[in-house]
């Protein structure tokens, strides 16, 4: 027991230290994560940067990985429990922190998903890993779909956790450039992530969910707060301009989608009227019409659950995802 509790224990307590302290690095390096950290080096528009990423290798391999793309105010922190689920069913799980988030560089770059797809390649090739299962929540489920459409003979099969993306927001949420984004990201608070969190993400809030806040609000702390903002701005304009929804057709892999039936997510939600709020972002109608689009697909719902299936509902997720992986 000792032993399987290990990474959470060692998480929750980097999180009760960030409590006696005054702020978080943007780059989260005084957040412990629940397995080593390791980093790929990668050069992009003439930057030298890094990949922060997790690889756990189970005590009883069964020869297959399984790769984990994040949401979009996360990192491969919040995964610990899929991570040891997995391993402990013999699969090795890579999960990286992509640029721009987590312990990994925050670049002032051209965020493309096209590109974030590539350096996974090269993180899977830099370990020898020749296929992998792909499981992407949030953002992290349109990484998974570009991904996959630009290297099906990599990837064994798509799983998707309440992916965004499934419904194009240029057609309905107004246009905001980077920096009118990163005006309003300088706002950001750590009181505005807690609220943003409890009312968005969960259908009810539990505290031990508390240290997704810490870590999310602590950042807004750092003196280098500024540079996180400016590259949530960038990303989010590369969520709105580069939609994957009109190619779910072209996926060739078996494709499983994992939604919380009372998700109601919307990127840039903000910026629209409650009537505009009511017609889109509801995960029980676009989960059942997404999964039509995808050849192969099997949708499986969970019933009183928000965004985050995998912490929500853990139990009925792990068991889901166990059966279909």
């Amino acid at each position: 027991m000792r032993k399987i509790l290990t990474p959470l224990i060692i998480l929750l307590a980097s999180i009760a230290a960030y409590a006696q302290s005054d702020t978080l690095s943007i780059n989260l390096e005084n957040v412990k994560y629940p397995y080593p950290v390791s980093f790929l080096p990668v050069k992009v528009e003439g930057q030298d940067l890094r990949m922060a990423y997790m690889d756990v290798k189970p005590a009883n391999p069964n020869g297959k990985t399984v790769m984990l793309f994040h949401g979009k105010n996360f990192g491969g922190y919040y995964w610990t429990g899929v991570i040891r689920a997995l391993s402990g069913k013999g699969y090795r799980v890579v999960a990286p922190d992509q640029l721009g988030f987590g312990k990994s560089s925050k670049a002032f770059i051209h965020y493309s998903f096209h590109q974030l797809a590539r350096i996974n390649k090269t993180l899977l090739d830099s370990l020898g890993i020749p296929k992998i299962t792909l499981l992407g929540h949030s953002m992290g489920g349109m990484l998974a779909t570009r991904f996959t459409l630009m290297y099906p003979e990599r990837v064994d099969k798509l799983l998707l956790e309440d992916p965004i993306g499934l419904e194009d927001y240029r057609t309905f949420v107004p246009y905001n450039s980077a920096e009118d984004d990163y005006k309003a990201e300088l706002k950001t608070s750590f009181k505005s992530v807690k609220k943003y969190y409890e009312t968005s993400y969960f259908t009810k809030w539990k505290p031990e969910y508390d240290y997704l806040v810490a870590i999310g609000g602590g950042v807004t702390k750092s003196a280098d707060f500024p540079r996180y903002a400016k590259v949530a701005a960038l990303t989010f304009e590369m969520i709105y301009e580069q939609p994957v929804c009109y190619e779910f057709g072209l996926i060739k892999v078996p494709t499983v989608l994992f939604t919380g039936k009372e998700d109601k997510t919307i990127v840039g939600k903000a910026l629209l009227s409650n009537d505009e709020k009511a017609k889109h972002g509801q995960y029980k109608i676009l989960g059942p019409e997404t999964a039509k689009k995808i050849p192969g697909y099997k949708l499986i719902e969970f019933d009183n659950c928000g965004h985050i299936p995998h912490i929500e509902a853990k139990a009925q997720f792990l068991k889901a995802l166990l059966a279909n992986i």
